[in-house]
Parts: C-alpha cells; sequence; structure tokens
C-alpha cells in the first residue's frame, strides 16, 4: 500500500500501538537465553550490552545466533502484530517505533537495553524486505572488512532512510527509519568515540 505523508491516526490507536510495539521489543531475549544456559548475567560481562554481539563474547556462537534471531524478529512481529490488533500501516510504524523503543529502553531493566540494531533490522523487514536485505549485506561486507560490528551498523542505518525515501510510496517508512536511525546513533555514542580513538572493541574479541 502506497504511503502518503499524511497522519490520520487517532491518539487511542497510536497509543494502543505503540504499547504493543513496546511489548514485543522489551523481551530481552539476550538475558533470558543466557540464563537458561547457565551462563553469567550478560550486563556483567565485556561490553555490559544486552545485544547478539555481547553474547558472542560469552562465546556460545549458537546463544549469540538465537539471540540475534529473537530481537530480530520481535521487531517484526511487532509491526506485523500492531498492523493487524490497531488496524493500517500507520498502526504498524507506531508499533515499530514502539519496539525500538522497548529494546532500547526497558522497563524491565531500568530502561537499560541494548542498541537497537537488530530490532532495526527487524523492523525493517516488515517494512521493506529488499532494503533489509540490503542493510544486511552492507552490514556484513562491513563487518567482515572492518571486523566492527558498531561500524557496520552506523553504515548501515545511514543509508536506509535514505533508500526509503528515494524507493515510490514509501515516505512514512523513510521517516520513522530515519528516527530509528538518530536513536542508534545516539545508543552508539561510545562506540564512535572508540572508533575515533582506535580502542573499539572487535566482532568475538572476549572482554
Amino acid at each position: 500500500m502506497p504511503e502518503t505523508l499524511s497522519w490520520g491516526l487517532a491518539w487511542p490507536a497510536s497509543l494502543a500501538a505503540l504499547v504493543i510495539g513496546y511489548l514485543f521489543g522489551s523481551i530481552p531475549f539476550g538475558i533470558i537465553l543466557t540464563r537458561l544456559a547457565g551462563g553469567p548475567d550478560l550486563r556483567s560481562i565485556g561490553s555490559g550490552n544486552i545485544g547478539a554481539t555481547n553474547v558472542l563474547r560469552t562465546g556460545n556462537k549458537k546463544l549469540a545466533a538465537l539471540t540475534l534471531l529473537g530481537d530480530m524478529l520481535k521487531g517484526t512481529a511487532a509491526v506485523l502484530v500492531g498492523g493487524w490488533l490497531v488496524g493500517g500501516r500507520e498502526a504498524a510504524l507506531v508499533a515499530g517505533l514502539g519496539a525500538f523503543l522497548g529494546h532500547v529502553f526497558p522497563v524491565w531493566l531500568k530502561f537499560k537495553g541494548g542498541k537497537g540494531v537488530a530490532t532495526y533490522l527487524g523492523v525493517l523487514i516488515a517494512l521493506k524486505f529488499s532494503i533489509a536485505i540490503v542493510f544486511a549485506a552492507l552490514w556484513l561486507s562491513i563487518a567482515y572488512l572492518s571486523r566492527y560490528s558498531s561500524l557496520s551498523a552506523l553504515v548501515a542505518s545511514l543509508l536506509t532512510p535514505l533508500l526509503l525515501w528515494f524507493w515510490p510510496g514509501l515516505y512514512q517508512s523513510a521517516l520513522l527509519m530515519g528516527v530509528l536511525t538518530v536513536i542508534l546513533w545516539i545508543t552508539h555514542r561510545e562506540n564512535i568515540l572508540r572508533l575515533l580513538r582506535g580502542r573499539e572493541g572487535k566482532i568475538g574479541q572476549k572482554g
């Protein structure tokens, strides 16, 4: 369905979609899976982040992959379920925003969550799968060449709203992903400083 720049969703529907998305996004798969596997509290190791990159620092590649999948699919599910329950494309977009905020600021973890890359991709999958493939390809290419997860996410996310904006009929999706990109860059502010100083940890590096 083509999108316009108008916004006709009533505030009760917007709030419902936001809450639905937030509840999906706030599920801390990294912590849950690590604890179920008998591992330590993920927040006490490595970077202290609850995402897949930090899970990988435990040495458990399977758990890292499952965390990545869970954090990604909760973003996809939020968009699809929010759009279905509340109704309409605009509700789906609001639910996507809620999912991202839920991952970054989960109430269950005192609003200290992850940096949002996997959930960002999950939201994008639901909005435009082909551009999600481009995002993943960019991330993998930069990660392979640089071994920096943060750099890969920063570059791929920067290009995503532009690709959506120039794709016919995806203006609202472009605006949403633009907002998510700004938040994602803010969550990566310390990574950006470490990258500039040459002190950023690389993929698979423990500690």
